[in-house]
């Protein structure tokens, strides 16, 4: 069994700076509706998988904001001609046959770092559509990261990557269990999460040299720089600190089961909905699928 957990902000985002301009004859914008149908239904063609969900940030945890008040200020609004198709697309997903799943001050990478860690315990495949750097830390044998990044295809051609420990590895120059001990001493720029001025890479190579963040903070001593060595130790309870920030939530109830993510596409509704946003490819798209989903369906009848 394949499990596809998709992070629903960050897809729309994406879509909707891809395409900047693209309204329907009313005037109404649907460049982030577009950019985000033709996303997920790419990733159908791509990965086939048997189950799937769309996680959605709702509210950040208490847990984050108690340890730095300041987490995610630096973020900016959502642009006006995204909030009226940010609704609309969650109206959509459903209907292109994905879950909605969402809680109350809850983000999305812990929702999907909760679906990933117990689909793997139960031997599935995951699949984490995210350009989140904290799900990075999931990779493992059973979990694998999507990306469409140019610096991760092998060629353009390919269209997708899947980023394995291996890959991942390779990105970060560190294991994928090490990569919150990385961001502990970097910091994330994106979440305002403030580093202790060590970038990525001489985070990564520290790491190297002493097997992680536990075995540097109590070797000091033995950090051959003097300037790096003063960073480490003025900033310890900030570093041991952003590791908590960096860490996922993983302990939280699934909203819905597992099972009960089986991808059912509505295709009446589909071309209904692709009808009213004039989406002439993708309507057709549907239809043929439409088509090609009835004849099965009767030919299970009759078998």
């Amino acid at each position: 069994m394949k499990l596809l957990l998709v992070d629903g902000h960050y897809y729309v985002y994406r879509s909707y700076f891809a395409i900047l301009h693209l309204s329907n004859s009313r005037g109404e914008p649907t460049n982030a509706i577009f950019g985000f149908t033709k996303t997920l239904r790419l990733m159908l063609k791509h990965l086939q998988p048997d189950l799937a969900a769309v996680m959605w940030d709702m509210g950040l945890p208490q847990r984050r904001t108690e340890l730095q008040p300041g987490y995610k200020e630096t973020r900016k609004e959502m642009p006006e001609r995204m909030l009226p198709q940010l609704d609309y697309i969650q109206q959509l997903t459903p209907i292109l046959g994905f879950k909605n799943i969402a809680v109350p001050n809850t983000e999305a990478d812990d929702l999907m770092g909760c679906y990933a860690i117990k689909a793997a315990e139960r031997g599935m495949e995951v699949i984490l559509a995210t350009n989140d750097k904290d799900l990075y830390q999931l990779v493992s044998p059973q979990v694998k990261i999507y990306s469409t990044a140019k610096a991760d295809l092998a060629s353009p051609k390919d269209g997708f990557a899947l980023l394995g420990e291996e890959e991942v590895t390779r990105k970060w120059e560190v294991p994928p269990s090490q990569i919150g001990d990385v961001l502990a001493i970097s910091g994330d720029a994106v979440d305002n999460i403030k580093g202790i001025g060590i970038g990525r890479k001489s985070a990564a190579k520290l790491l190297r040299e002493f097997g992680g963040l536990e075995a540097l903070l109590a070797g000091l001593d033995g950090v051959k720089l003097p300037k790096t060595r003063d960073k480490l130790e003025a900033a310890r309870e900030s570093i041991l600190q952003n590791r908590k920030m960096v860490e996922l939530d993983c302990h939280l109830d699934l909203p819905i089961p597992i099972e009960e993510l089986r991808i059912a596409p509505d295709y009446p509704r589909m071309i209904e909905a692709m009808e009213k946003c004039e989406f002439k490819s993708l309507l057709q798209e549907a239809r043929d699928e439409a088509a090609r989903a009835g004849k099965q369906t009767q030919g299970e009848l009759l078998l």
